[in-house]
């Protein structure tokens, strides 16, 4: 904010690794996440050449590839994501990733929020594996 203001507690900065509730995905993918009444945000940090494990769950979730590479999994189609690239996956459909040598920052988006999202944890909740 501009001369010293106090920042509002409305504004939020993705690069802020103490936002939100904090979540182990796997090893070197870290999670951390905002919760809203019908919207779910997590920021996700990937380490170079990390990877998720194949999963589904019921919401809905929009993905965006702030920065870094990444390959994304997503049913039987794998597709190599470069920092701008998004994705929408409904729910039930498996999906994961696989970080690149850079490593990614994604910006997930859940509807309706994930439950078991809103405490702090490891891996990757109720979802089910593929």
């Amino acid at each position: 904010m501009e001369n010293n203001q106090p920042i509002p507690a409305w504004v939020f900065n993705l690069y802020n690794e103490h936002l939100g509730v904090k979540r182990t995905l796997a090893e070197g993918i870290q999670a951390n996440v905002l919760t809203g009444q019908h919207v779910m945000l997590s920021v996700v940090r990937f380490e170079p050449n990390s990877a998720g494990t194949m999963h589904s769950h019921p919401e809905e979730q929009w993905g965006v590839l702030l920065e870094g590479e990444c390959i994304r999994l997503q049913g039987d189609e794998a597709v190599t994501m470069k920092a701008g690239d998004f994705w929408h996956t409904p729910g039930g459909v498996a999906h994961t990733i696989h970080a690149g040598t850079l490593g990614a920052l994604v910006l997930d988006i859940f509807s309706p929020p994930r439950q078991e999202y809103t405490q702090p944890g490891e891996g990757f909740g109720q979802a089910t594996g593929s």
